[in-house]
């Protein structure tokens, strides 16, 4: 399958997944799933009193397409870029643009627009159209840099 291959089957599995997880960490803990949120508390300055918590869950991200490999035995077959610079400034601009909007897609996309909260929904919908302004860019105005 490749990174733009659609199977609703996979998809929606996904999304129950990704639902089932912010429930269990909202009723077990009262917090959001803000991945940008949980990774940035076990970085100084702003280290969390429940630093293994949040260290349990990046581990957890980190193993679960170990563990779908692993279950399923298909490969997960992606591309990343071996252009240094291109990978530098889209991680810079993510992280600008997770502290520019107070949070990230998982905060705001799942957590805060479950929530109906109008700046998640104006985020969500900010960085959608973001992404596909880049997506249409890269693709057909500078042929596809990787």
């Amino acid at each position: 399958m490749g990174e733009t291959d659609f199977t609703p089957g996979t998809a929606l599995l996904g999304g129950v997944l990704i639902g089932l997880a912010a429930m269990v960490r909202m009723l077990g803990s009262g917090r959001i799933v803000g991945i940008s949120g949980i990774v940035s508390r076990l970085l100084p300055p702003m280290v969390a009193s429940d630093r293994m918590e949040r260290i349990v869950f990046v581990v957890g991200l980190i193993a679960a397409p170990v563990l779908y490999v692993l279950a399923s035995g298909q490969p997960i077959q992606f591309h990343v870029s071996t252009n240094v610079p291109l990978l530098i400034a889209g991680g810079l601009l993510v992280g600008f643009g997770s502290v520019l909007g107070n949070g990230c897609t998982s905060g705001h996309g799942v957590c805060g627009m479950a929530s109906l909260s109008g700046r998640s929904i104006v985020a969500a919908v900010v960085f959608t159209v973001a992404g596909m302004i880049v997506v249409y860019v890269m693709r057909h105005m500078l042929g596809g840099l990787s």
